[in-house]
């Protein structure tokens, strides 16, 4: 297993050389992009996302997962902000990995709309997106993972909910599928592992993970699995409750995440496959140390996942009036 780690690391570094993978990040995206267009958005944005966070801080994890869910399926091009319509029924947002599961649009129409009145017409909701995601990692991180977002996105046409589960991981995945699946948007094995860290916040509906984890001969610590299986089992308040990702720092982003996969303390299949290899329990370990390396890998990787299948001006790509419709 280890072998087939590294080649798959051997494999995505090839593909990225050669500029094979067609999720490569776009190098045209730049930081301060509407300086001179829309100089206040930035701020615009950040305020929308500091009142609500301030309000709930499940909407910042909310935020974060919106970008991840929105940029690996056809790209970061704002699709899954996208309502039904009579000609568009079934939208990303209506998948089956989003429909119960996804956050933070009102945050996104509360941004677009005083954007829409300081500059009309100029910001993309695809930036807008990106955006958010990079205040509420700030915010959630107690302003530790600090980074700048580099914009330019145009917003996408199309968004269909048979998209959603060919393109976004599993959670019952395991090591080599997570590999695989970040490949594909040209993300290497690191960034994967990275990225995994959002996981510390947000939570998790027991039908996602209690077949896989629950069950015989699931890795997962008994006292955990037995507190779970009780959270689970108990549906006087939902038919299918939920249960916070990380259970230690529940409403903060930061390595605590890392030490619950090491503890075997993790909801997900697809977070504890993680330790599957020596490498990527390497990389597991190295997250869970030092204050403040994670942190920095992980702006780092937002970044490069923000890039992924940007969409240009023209007949793929148009800058949104209402986040939810196209124009």
């Amino acid at each position: 297993m280890a072998a087939s780690f590294e080649l798959a690391i051997l494999v995505t570094c090839a593909l990225l050389l050669a500029g094979a993978c067609r999720g490569a990040p776009d190098t045209e995206l730049q930081v301060g992009y509407y300086q001179d267009t829309c100089p206040e958005a930035e701020d615009i944005v950040r305020a929308a996302v500091s009142d609500a966070v301030a309000e709930d801080a499940g909407i910042g994890a909310g935020l974060i997962r919106l970008l991840f869910h929105d940029c690996f399926v056809q790209g970061c091009d704002a699709s899954v902000l996208l309502d039904p319509t009579k000609k568009n029924p079934f939208p990303e947002k209506l998948g089956a990995p989003n429909v119960h599961s996804l956050r933070g649009f009102e945050a996104i129409d509360a941004a677009k709309f005083a954007l829409e009145d300081a500059c009309p017409g100029v910001v993309s909701c695809a930036d807008v997106v990106a955006f958010a995601a990079r205040d509420a990692s700030y915010l959630l991180s107690g302003y530790r993972v600090d980074f700048d977002m580099p914009a330019g996105r145009f917003d996408g046409r199309r968004s269909n909910a048979s998209d959603t589960v060919p393109s976004l991981p599993a959670p019952s995945a395991n090591l080599a599928q997570l590999i695989d699946n970040f490949a594909a948007k040209g993300l290497d094995a690191e960034d994967m592992v990275v990225l995994s860290g959002a996981h510390s916040v947000g939570h998790a509906r027991c039908s996602s993970f209690a077949g896989d984890r629950l069950g015989d001969g699931a890795d997962i610590d008994p006292s955990f699995a037995r507190s779970l299986r009780r959270r689970c089992n108990d549906t006087s308040e939902a038919e299918d409750p939920t249960v916070s990702q990380d259970l230690v720092t529940p409403a903060e982003l930061d390595g605590q995440f890392y030490r619950n996969v090491l503890k075997g303390r993790v909801l997900l299949a697809s977070d504890a496959a993680l330790m599957e290899t020596k490498e990527a329990a390497r990389m597991v370990r190295e997250s869970a140390g030092v204050s403040g390396r994670w942190e920095k890998k992980f702006g780092q990787a937002m970044v490069k996942m923000a890039g992924i299948e940007v969409k240009k001006a023209g007949r793929r790509g148009e800058i949104r009036t209402n986040c939810r419709l196209v124009n």
